[in-house]
């Protein structure tokens, strides 16, 4: 966001390590691509921070896709990683069918494609979640209702402590959500199957010659650049399609 880009991965690669605080090393879920299902975090950095030629710092050095299968088509392959990943691997293939670009004279291929996995099994909650913001005027007066609490343990507020904790106790009562009994926050886990896949892309293809961006403004489309006819652009409606029919393809 904003007028410059990270020159660095590092920060969203952290990121997307949260789920293996508190692991063994065996136990950790690495990165994977298109070949290889064991890629480090330091080898991701490393790929991704360099495969940069040319680029301004006014221009990403990368993008991140998110693939969010429903809890219906989870629980329909068992949650299974392995499902995921061949999924994740076809849907690369169709992102860059999706290009209306060539390189040297060939459509883009997934071998053109830079990219790199991570599954994450849980989601907790945020504070753009409807359940959180629906909840907020009960939880901010809750949080004012606790100060006060402590203001008249201090002697500062004459007021009945215990009206104020009957207060709370309704305010939680109250609150439209809930989850086993507590009020849904801000971090809490959400229920149920989770799963979802983080990809990191590079900006420029495998040779680090060619940008190639799925943000750009132009859908795909031709337009004559120094005498020559140049493709340009990302078909996106063709990529979304493209994803629905794996899913029924991989996923069933």
């Amino acid at each position: 966001m904003g007028s410059s880009y990270s020159t660095s991965v590092a920060d969203f690669v952290d990121y997307l390590e949260k789920e293996n605080t508190d692991r063994l090393p065996e136990q950790k879920e690495l990165f994977f691509n298109q070949n290889s299902d064991d890629i480090s975090r330091k080898e991701v950095i490393s790929e991704i921070d360099r495969n940069t030629a040319k680029l301004k710092t006014t221009e990403p050095r990368y993008y991140s896709l998110t693939i969010n299968p429903s809890q219906r088509e989870l629980l329909h392959i068992q949650n299974d990683p392995e499902k995921l990943k061949t999924y994740t691997r076809e849907l690369i293939k169709d992102y860059a069918a999706s290009f209306n670009r060539e390189i040297n004279g060939r459509p883009i291929q997934a071998s053109d494609i830079k990219n790199y996995g991570k599954i994450e099994y849980s989601r907790s909650f945020k504070e753009t979640d409807r359940e959180i913001k629906e909840n907020n005027p009960y939880s901010n007066r809750i949080a004012k209702l606790k100060n006060d609490l402590r203001k008249i343990d201090r002697g500062e507020l004459p007021t009945s402590m215990k009206k104020v904790e009957k207060e709370i106790s309704e305010l939680y009562k109250q609150a439209p959500h809930k989850l086993n009994g507590k009020m849904i926050e801000p971090g809490m886990l959400k229920p149920g199957p989770q799963t979802h896949i983080h990809l990191i892309v590079s900006r420029k293809d495998q040779s680090n010659s060619v940008s190639l961006s799925p943000g750009s403004k132009y859908k795909a489309s031709e337009v004559v650049f120094q005498g020559k006819i140049v493709k340009r652009g990302l078909d996106r409606d063709k990529f979304f399609e493209k994803a629905e029919l794996c899913t029924v393809q991989i996923l069933r």
